[in-house]
């Protein structure tokens, strides 16, 4: 019976890995977008911030200069818990500093809740609402290009993540390529298939209506992921704008990194038990391509963990002496299908750089030690499971400022 058990865990993680590689072949080409309309939309611009005095003021800079009517967008940084000058030095570059004082409440997704239910009680009224992290930066036409897809009738719109800093370490550098296969060949395959796109934490835009309708009600640790889910349950289907730009800064160390991503895989464990099979049953009642897929999405937190437990199960099965005691997936399998299989996965990632433009060298050559962060997902996974009823957020450090200049002198 284990043997069976172990075998059928194998094709199940092969189907999924084959689902996955299916999908990315659909993000072999980009419809350029021609619809534009004039600027119309009202956005409140959410920054969410916790202790940011060292890189707030330049994203206020940054938003400050964007090209787009003045009077049709304002600046709230959310100062959640702050101990430093951040609200001071949102204050002195004229936008609005909303404090926030709630320590048995912590995190991103409560921050965000509390100032939607502020906004909804001021006397302007907004189109759009957009969210961006304190270290963040974005292009220019940020919010043309979001004007566009609410104009267009997008509801809930993901801009194109990209890093802010990845010339900094071999990890920021894991962080951009990672952002680019996503970007490239998840992504933009569900925009071209009419699936429903993921939420990315950062560079989101809402419709107000939706917002108020719905509320925002996710506050777990990843609330990106649960939003996305929530939205997709109700049958509409976030979509992703390539042409909105937004960096964001990534830790500079593996332990800063690996803080980070515990956090993410422990509330994705969470959504993942919450809403997996609810969405999956609904999905298929529905015969619904866009809920199953971001059913199995949500799923993917536990198919990094079992890979990573009946690999480890198998290689001590091979390494002890005597006759293996389980059977492999690899004994059934050709040979050569499982090479072209497997190099097919790893040359998705200096494709995807490739689709993206991406002119560095060093990127490229950061593809050496890519494969140790790619490993490193999964004793941190496997923590993740233990500890998954932790809710403590963790913040990244930041000490230095880098501005728009900076990255895309970079980029050319």
């Amino acid at each position: 019976m284990p043997d069976i058990i172990i075998l059928v865990v194998q094709v199940l993680l092969a189907c999924l890995g084959a689902y996955s590689l299916f999908f990315s072949l659909f993000g072999f080409y980009r419809k350029k977008r021609t619809a534009h309309f004039n600027a119309q939309k009202r956005f409140a611009v959410l920054v969410a911030a916790h202790n940011e005095e060292q890189v707030v003021g330049a994203l206020i800079e940054n938003l400050k200069h964007l090209d787009y009517p003045k009077e049709l967008y304002d600046v709230f940084v959310i100062c959640d818990n702050c101990t430093d000058r951040t609200a001071d030095i949102a204050r002195s570059m004229g936008v609005y500093a909303c404090v926030r004082n709630n320590p048995s409440l912590r995190g991103k997704g409560y921050a965000i809740e509390w100032m939607l239910k502020e906004l909804w009680k001021m006397p302007k009224s907004y189109d759009g609402v957009v969210i961006l992290d304190a270290d963040n930066l974005v292009n220019d036409d940020f919010l043309q290009h979001m004007n566009n897809e609410l104009c267009s009738g997008s509801k809930v719109i993901q801009a194109y993540l990209d890093t802010k800093n990845p010339n900094d370490s071999w990890i920021t550098a894991a962080y951009a390529v990672t952002y680019w296969f996503c970007n490239r060949l998840w992504q933009l395959p569900r925009t071209n298939l009419k699936l429903a796109n993921f939420l990315g934490g950062t560079g989101m835009c809402f419709d107000s209506t939706l917002l108020k309708e719905m509320g925002w009600g996710a506050t777990s640790l990843v609330e990106d992921l649960e939003f996305t889910v929530r939205c997709v349950k109700r049958g509409i289907n976030p979509t992703f704008c390539y042409d909105a730009k937004v960096y964001d800064e990534k830790p500079l160390t593996f332990k800063a990194s690996a803080r980070q991503r515990l956090r993410w895989m422990q509330g994705h464990f969470e959504v993942a038990r919450r809403y997996f099979f609810p969405l999956l049953w609904q999905g298929i009642r529905e015969r619904s391509w866009a809920k199953i897929d971001t059913a199995i999405y949500t799923f993917n937190v536990y198919n990094v963990l079992l890979g990573f437990v009946f690999s480890a199960i198998l290689w001590i099965d091979i390494a002890l002496p005597g006759t293996p005691h389980f059977s492999s997936l690899y004994d059934y399998v050709p040979t050569w299908l499982l090479t072209v299989v497997t190099a097919a996965v790893y040359l998705g990632f200096p494709l995807a750089m490739a689709f993206e433009k991406v002119k560095s060298w060093k990127m490229y050559a950061s593809l050496i030690t890519y494969p140790i962060f790619l490993a490193s997902w999964w004793p941190i996974t496997l923590y993740a499971f233990f500890t998954q009823n932790n809710k403590q957020w963790s913040h990244t450090q930041h000490t230095r400022v880098i501005r728009l200049e900076d990255v895309q002198s970079k980029q050319v």
